[in-house]
């Protein structure tokens, strides 16, 4: 069951006072222009939309304006970060009566320099010193990653499908499920139909129109994997057929 202290963050709008330039970036991408007032699932809450659309943007953005490095890891990490959108500037971010004891921002592109960061960090202090990450395969980098978080924790993860295999993304829903019930909230960037099956959760979808809610069976992921795996060799035909 959800605890009732969920969710950590109830909602994020633009602020008031917040004037932006609707032709300038990230405000000319629809979805962030038409930001309206999104609040996530106390769960798990899912972005989808095409490439463009406005989901990472605005993910990284939630992440800074709640004090984590865009790059990726906690509030604890001391590194030099690359340079955002204005985005969070903008934001009005409604919190819970009770913040989380743990927040952590994945996110797929940057995750190897963050895991050797993490492993430089992690190796002064400790005898005998932890395995590295980077030891390891990037899904199963992101594996230990997630296996070693918290309940009570807010965790933001950027397309985190690029790391797993079918059968690690399955394992992924398994953790994520077993952390919500002992008091996580998530909210995932993704383009998996297999992430986006998870039950207990919103699904919003990032298009020209703005974000709107939509159901897991209605998302493009979902119908589009199911018709190719249906009928993938007329697919095939249709998609290379060679008439030259």
């Amino acid at each position: 069951m959800s605890f009732a202290v969920k969710p950590y963050l109830r909602s994020v709008s633009l602020a008031q006072d917040a004037d932006p330039d609707p032709d300038a970036y990230p405000f000319s991408i629809p979805a962030v222009r038409e930001l309206g007032v999104l609040e996530p699932h106390p769960d798990v809450t899912f972005f989808v939309g095409e490439n463009g659309a406005g989901k990472s943007t605005v993910l990284e953005a939630i992440a800074v304006a709640l004090g984590l490095p865009a790059e990726g890891g906690t509030r604890n990490v001391q590194r030099e970060q690359s340079e955002v959108s204005p985005l969070q500037q903008h934001l009005k971010l409604v919190k819970g009566f009770r913040q989380p004891r743990f927040s952590y921002f994945l996110r797929a592109e940057s995750a190897f320099g963050m895991f050797n960061y993490l492993d430089e960090a992690a190796m002064q202090p400790f005898s005998p010193p932890p395995p590295r990450l980077n030891f390891n395969s990037h899904g199963e980098a992101f594996m230990r990653v997630l296996q070693g978080l918290s309940g009570d924790g807010l965790y933001l993860f950027d397309e985190p499908e690029a790391a797993l295999s079918p059968n690690r993304q399955l394992a992924a829903l398994t953790v994520i499920d077993r952390l919500v019930k002992q008091g996580a909230q998530f909210i995932i960037a993704t383009h998996s139909p297999i992430l986006l099956a998870y039950p207990r959760a919103k699904i919003l979808l990032f298009d020209e129109s703005g974000i709107s809610h939509v159901d897991y069976e209605d998302t493009e992921h979902y119908s589009v994997t199911r018709d190719f795996l249906n009928h993938y060799p007329r697919r095939l035909q249709q998609l290379l057929d060679d008439d030259s």
